[in-house]
């Protein structure tokens, strides 16, 4: 028997009682701890109720414990070891690598049309579209977005925690049942959800980080079967979550080790190399280029941007020099683009050396720089609201031009995308051993999963729960004329054989 229990009600006096009548017993076996992340401080998904559960070894002993989490790094794993009183056990670490996953990370110019072209050029089907999550970092952008995707056409649901539990609970449902539907989400949704075709997370806001953004974009492509993950970020995304660590009430110790997590981010974001490289070093796993994420499919293009950064630093330099105050990014760079607007006449800063010497660069272009500076710690982001720029701790040996700066040439990445979507597109409509199914194997496929669609409609079952694509594609190939034909199909075992084996071989049939 397996019971399981929320850590919360687990430390409640009338479990506990249970626990201890079932270990008088000898009937409690193993504690299997999942997520355990969130028993560390270091961890993305923090739960204090979870350090409470390093009673188990002193209420219930001789009982073994396992501690399990798809997303820890080093330190989190010390922590788990030592919350939970695991330094005699073993440890196992298993790869961090999603192969089918697609990295993209895009500039934040228009997010929510980025996102639609995005779910459009990828995603569509002869269905609609393919289900997905979408991940923003408040309530209401979650209910602005969900509202944009509906009347673009997307079928497409919010879910935060402000929405009514009964409502929650209903589209929680209707997304693990229902095949193309996208739900925009908050991070409140997705531990526990195990729907295996997802496939796409989509990120509009940056997470805060590596750990949470690789277990968000874990939740598709759980079938092994092509997946993307999508990220559109930009300067602000960067300012807010630095802003919301320095305000936080925490200690230094614990901003630092927060700053260090959000810069590791920010790394992954502006990398120019391989995305799948950079996420796996992170766990500390050494790997090779992937050749399946947008810097492998389309390398970005580099150029030396030493002395670009070099003129945005001494700017905010010299006008905190000038006037004795810090000035936001905006104003920075309508100095250096040479643009009298009322706040550079009213401060005289059209009147500094620095006024128009960075008019050969694109505001685009500026952000994109000042982004890569501020993840190199040459740039410090203060005094909120007003999100004033400061000169860093490494500003210095770039001035200096002791410490090169190169940035990606920013160009349109439309054709890396149609590859890779050709790509996802052929695999997608493959047959086990690679090669690409007929027009008439297409065709039945689509029929299989039409037949499919109706029987989980029939029994309020999620599409997944009756057969996986993957297990509909080497039917389409095979097209077995009887059930003994159905023997050796991954995914066919006697129990499904028996339930839907006839109804299989009639859909079939009008193809054989």
């Amino acid at each position: 028997t397996l019971l399981y229990v929320a850590p919360e009600r687990l430390l409640t006096p009338r479990c506990q009682a249970m626990l201890e009548s079932l270990h008088e017993q000898g009937r409690l076996s193993l504690f299997a701890i999942d997520e355990a992340h969130c028993v560390s401080q270091w961890g993305h998904d923090f739960r204090p109720e979870y350090r409470e559960l390093a009673v188990l070894p002193e209420r219930f002993v001789g009982v073994p414990r396992i501690a399990l989490t798809a997303t820890a790094d080093a330190l989190t794993r010390a922590d788990i070891v030592e919350r939970l009183q695991l330094q005699d056990a073993r440890t196992f670490i298993s790869s961090f690598d999603r192969p089918n996953i697609r990295y993209q990370l895009v500039e934040k110019k228009d997010a929510t049309a980025q996102l639609q072209r995005f779910i459009r050029d990828e995603h569509a089907n002869a269905q609609g579209h393919d289900a997905g999550v979408v991940y923003c970092q408040s309530r209401r952008r979650v209910e602005e977005v969900a509202q944009m995707l509906q009347q673009a056409g997307f079928k497409a649901l919010p879910y935060h925690a402000g929405l009514d539990a009964a409502v929650r609970q209903n589209h929680q449902d209707r997304f693990l049942r229902e095949e193309g539907l996208i739900m925009v989400a908050t991070i409140a949704f997705g531990m526990g959800i195990d729907k295996p075709d997802v496939r796409f997370v989509a990120h509009l806001d940056m997470p805060k980080n590596i750990e949470g953004y690789y277990q968000e974009t874990g939740r598709a492509g759980r079938d092994g079967e092509p997946a993307n993950a999508w990220m559109a970020y930009g300067l602000q995304d960067v300012v807010n979550q630095r802003r919301m660590i320095d305000e936080s009430p925490a200690a230094d110790e614990f901003k630092q080790v927060l700053r260090g997590k959000l810069d590791a981010l920010l790394t992954l974001a502006e990398a120019s190399d391989c995305r799948r490289v950079r996420l796996l070093s992170y766990f500390g796993e050494a790997s090779q280029p992937c050749g399946n994420c947008d810097n492998c499919l389309t390398p970005p293009e580099l150029h030396d941007a030493t002395e670009s950064a070099r003129k945005l630093l001494s700017c905010i330099y010299r006008v905190q020099q000038a006037s004795g105050t810090a000035f936001g990014a905006g104003h920075i760079m309508d100095i250096l683009r040479g643009k009298l607007t009322e706040k550079v006449t009213q401060y005289g800063h059209e009147k500094l050396s620095t006024f128009g010497i960075g008019a050969d660069l694109s505001e685009t272009q500026w952000r994109a720089l000042l982004r890569q500076l501020i993840a190199r710690e040459a740039v410090a982001v203060h005094d909120a609201p007003y999100n004033t720029l400061h000169l860093a701790d490494a500003a210095r040996d770039i001035l200096k031009g002791q410490s090169p700066v190169w940035l990606k040439t920013l160009s349109d990445k439309a054709a890396g995308s149609s590859r890779g979507s050709r790509q996802r597109a052929a695999r997608a409509t493959a047959r086990d051993d690679g090669q690409p199914l007929s027009l008439s194997e297409r065709e039945c496929l689509e029929a299989l999963k039409t037949w499919r669609a109706g029987v989980a409609r029939e029994h309020n079952l999620p599409a997944f729960v009756i057969f996986h694509d993957a297990t509909l594609r080497a039917i389409a190939s095979r097209k077995p004329e009887t059930l003994a034909d159905l023997d050796g199909i991954a995914g066919i075992g006697q129990k499904k054989r028996e339930a839907y084996g006839a109804d299989v071989v009639r859909v079939v049939s009008a193809f054989v």
